[in-house]
């Protein structure tokens, strides 16, 4: 254990890293505010149809899944560094941009409302595909390869313990004497995106592409990631799992709703409610810190996304507050298994010059099925009812693992420190 606990802490002492990780903290932190404030203002302010609250879920999902493809290319090209740089200060734009639709003292742009908020959420998405086909590569350039398993500890409980706070801040800011401003939450967004732009300046490692990759052009380069995801049963199967875990499970989108509907509580109660997930995964992240999910990887994978969907549906029944909340709590505690063992699975199998391509396809199986599971959610509750649309999500979850289970059983025994 202390050889474990040794090795965890030891990739912080990579300056660039930990610079890596600030920077991850105040970008993911910005993101989480602003998207839980563009749900409460559209809830409170517009239309309490959970349907519009899924659309802004497909507003982002779709650019976000058409330019992944590309963006994914570009990564493998270009320095991810300064692709890093100029999508954090587009996203800070953005933020500015969403200030001052929402200040009520500001008339130029208050005046369009609604179609700002999906407008500003779909050039995010754009944003978006970039940052995913970034990221995760730039990673593994800053730390060596023993320390891939230790590194995306460190980097899942950085955006973990964003997604705890921002919601948080967001809803605090926002219900403030119950106010229901957005204003000030989007302005607390511009000095965090300011804050994340710091930290990547400071990074020396540009996250230089590979050099004998030039020559490839967009469509043949596209298709040669495509073809190591789908040839490579492993990949295949963990972003599987964590594609349609995220797609039927997306109950997350349904708690400004679940809040008010069910418990009959205000947007401070939804902040806190929001973070129970992340709260969780934090705690899980804690725990693999000294019990990495290594040589039972895959027996981790489908035990945890099955126990995902177990909780969802339990969430779905709950008509406690706190109940609700230690739910949510062990969803994000078990989600964050799969996810640091597939980021494993990804750093560990692509080759150097691939992630790029492979990061931006991992970002439409996960990223793009969040909000997708959104409009799903969305959609279900519109047809179904909120809290059956809940229940329907986690039973098709446990579905699913089942399904992969007998489609790929070699799953089970999959030992990442043998790859």
């Amino acid at each position: 254990m202390s050889f474990f606990k040794a090795e965890s802490i030891g990739v912080l002492r990579i300056k660039d890293f930990r610079h890596f990780i600030l920077a991850r903290f105040f970008l993911t932190l910005a993101i989480q505010m602003q998207f839980s404030t563009i749900y409460l203002q559209i809830y409170y302010e517009y239309s309490k149809e959970e349907i519009i609250l899924g659309l802004i879920g497909l507003a982002e999902a779709v650019p976000y899944i058409l330019i992944s493809f590309y963006s994914g290319h570009y990564a493998d090209k270009h320095r991810k560094k300064d692709i890093l740089l100029k999508a954090v200060l587009l996203l800070f734009i953005g933020a500015l941009f969403l200030f001052l639709n929402a200040h009520h003292g500001i008339h130029l742009m208050r005046q369009f409302g609604l179609t700002v908020l999906f407008v500003i959420v779909f050039i995010f998405g754009s944003i978006r595909s970039f940052l995913g086909a970034s990221t995760n590569p730039f990673i593994s350039q800053l730390v060596p390869r023993h320390a891939y398993t230790h590194s995306a500890t460190w980097n899942s409980t950085a955006w973990h313990v964003a997604c705890i706070l921002g919601p948080i801040v967001a809803a605090l800011i926002y219900g403030f004497h119950n106010n229901y401003n957005g204003a000030w939450c989007h302005f607390t967004e511009m000095l965090l995106f300011a804050l994340a732009l710091y930290f990547f300046l400071k990074i020396k490692n540009k996250g230089l592409p590979e050099k004998h990759n030039n020559e490839e052009g967009v469509l043949e380069s596209v298709k040669t990631g495509l073809k190591f995801v789908f040839q490579n049963k492993m990949v295949l199967s963990a972003l599987s799992l964590d594609l349609f875990a995220v797609l039927f499970g997306g109950a997350v989108v349904l708690i400004p709703a679940f809040t008010d509907k069910v418990l009959h509580m205000g947007p401070q109660a939804y902040g806190l409610l929001r973070t129970a997930p992340a709260i969780g995964a934090v705690a899980m992240a804690i725990v693999m810190v000294f019990y990495p999910p290594s040589k039972k990887a895959g027996k981790a994978l489908l035990w945890s996304v099955f126990a995902f969907g177990v909780f969802t549906i339990l969430f779905g029944l709950s008509k406690s507050y706190y109940i609700a909340f230690l739910m949510l709590f062990f969803t994000g505690a078990f989600d964050n298994v799969s996810v640091i063992v597939r980021h494993s699975i990804l750093q560990l199998q692509t080759p150097n010059a691939m992630r790029g391509r492979v990061s931006a396809i991992n970002s439409i199986f996960i990223g793009s099925s969040n909000e997708i599971g959104a409009f799903e959610s969305g959609f279900a509750a519109k047809i179904l009812g909120l809290v059956p649309s809940i229940i329907f999500g986690g039973g098709m979850t446990i579905l699913v693992v089942l399904g992969i289970h007998k489609i790929n059983p070699k799953l089970k025994d999959l030992d990442i420190t043998k790859i």
